[in-house]
């Protein structure tokens, strides 16, 4: 027992810490993530090194926390899918899936040639480039909702451009990892890979479909506690097993591809609330924070300053040009493209995740990995104020608040 006490204490002072800083980032009209972020880094080897003080030193707490981050990724990824409206991205119409897919492409294909002049090869240019794929509209929905105009045509293409940016950057990954970490190959290799990311998906689905809602009827009927609950947790831990061992994808497709099985039953509301709870009370900042504690931005070191704004700079003008570039192939007028670019923007959760990966598989280091974190905070600072650069103050959409 006494080897718990340190993770008592430790997880205690996690968990405090990190309401602290979100509630001081609400205050000062910023993202949550963004004070769980910034007091990770600074309880993290940056500065205090919380974890290496001798009061927590030799009992792997770095390791623990770990299994517990991960999980919050996994249910992180779930609310994901869970709030993924497929006919709605649908109605947003070509210039959401032009914004999103060339969003992604052109941060990676841009990434993987600026990265190509730092000296990296195109195996880990190309993945620096998928980490700047990543997108996260929390922010800016918000902004627009603040300016009144999240009910535009700006607003609904955002939001559609959002759906098919994560879906395509989390398919990647589950692409890239699949043939870089299992050793590569030629093309039959290629087409073994997408025969079984493909027959996962579809099996999945099917599955998800055809049986998970019969089996949330069923199970909400025995005389248990919080068996829906138990169930989706159960589906969540299975699916992203099966992701990365049968479908050869990474294990946060199986936690998406299972939120997208549970949002089309009619217990979706009363999933995502208690699922809400679970990972936002705890879970989920302990990730947040653990991106902190991961992060050590001595390993930058001046040289690694340059490097550090090269990839915000990335960040800004590959989503700018990309998605409005998308946005204005799919009919939107040049205003409204620039809006749809600016507001793609911010990255956040799916961006640390995919870094998160690359940095467990090798691909990226502790330099590449702590850059990244400077990026996700820098864009998550710039893209309201950009967006509110774009937009006259107007009244509140308190309809949406």
């Amino acid at each position: 027992m006494e080897s718990l006490l340190p993770f008592f204490i430790a997880l205690a002072i996690l968990l405090a810490v990190a309401k602290a800083s979100a509630l001081v980032a609400v205050r000062l009209h910023q993202p949550a993530v963004l004070g769980e972020l910034l007091v990770g880094v600074i309880l993290g080897p940056t500065v205090l090194n919380m974890l290496g003080w001798p009061a927590f030193s030799g009992f792997h707490l770095e390791e623990t926390f770990g299994y517990l981050a991960q999980l919050g990724v996994l249910i992180l990824m779930f609310i994901a899918g869970l709030e993924v409206d497929l006919e709605a991205m649908a109605e947003s119409g070509r210039s959401a899936v032009f914004a999103g897919v060339l969003g992604v492409i052109t941060p990676v294909l841009l990434g993987a040639g600026i990265m190509h002049l730092f000296g990296y090869d195109l195996e880990h240019g190309l993945f620096i480039g998928l980490v700047l794929a990543a997108t996260s509209v929390s922010i800016s929905a918000q902004t627009l909702m603040e300016l009144g105009v999240l009910r535009t045509r700006v607003g609904t293409v955002l939001l559609g451009a959002a759906v098919a940016d994560d879906v395509l950057v989390i398919l990647f990954l589950s692409l890239f990892t699949a043939l870089t970490v299992g050793g590569g190959g030629g093309i039959g290799t290629v087409a073994l890979v997408l025969v079984r990311m493909v027959a996962f998906m579809l099996i999945s689905l099917w599955v998800g479909r055809r049986w998970i809602p019969r089996l949330v009827a069923w199970v909400d009927d025995l005389p248990i506690s919080q068996g829906v609950t138990a169930l989706v947790l159960v589906t969540v831990l299975v699916y992203s097993w099966a992701a990365e061992a049968l479908g050869g994808m990474a294990a946060i497709t199986g936690a998406f591809l299972a939120g997208l099985a549970f949002a089309r039953t009619s217990y979706r509301r009363r999933i995502e609330e208690s699922m809400s709870v679970m990972a936002y009370s705890w879970l989920v900042p302990v990730f947040f924070i653990s991106i902190g504690l991961e992060t050590n931005a001595r390993a930058l070191g001046w040289a690694g300053v340059p490097f550090a704004l090269v990839l915000v700079a990335l960040a800004v003008v590959s989503k700018v040009l990309g998605c409005g570039l998308g946005a204005r192939l799919g009919g939107c007028t040049l205003e409204e493209s620039r809006a749809v670019g600016v507001g793609m923007v911010s990255r956040g959760e799916v961006g640390l995740i995919v870094a998160t990966v690359g940095l467990q598989a090798g691909l990226i280091g502790d330099d590449v990995f702590a850059a990244a974190v400077i990026m996700v905070l820098a864009t998550t600072l710039l893209t309201p104020v950009m967006l509110r650069l774009l937009y006259p103050r107007r009244k509140p959409d308190t309809a949406q608040a």
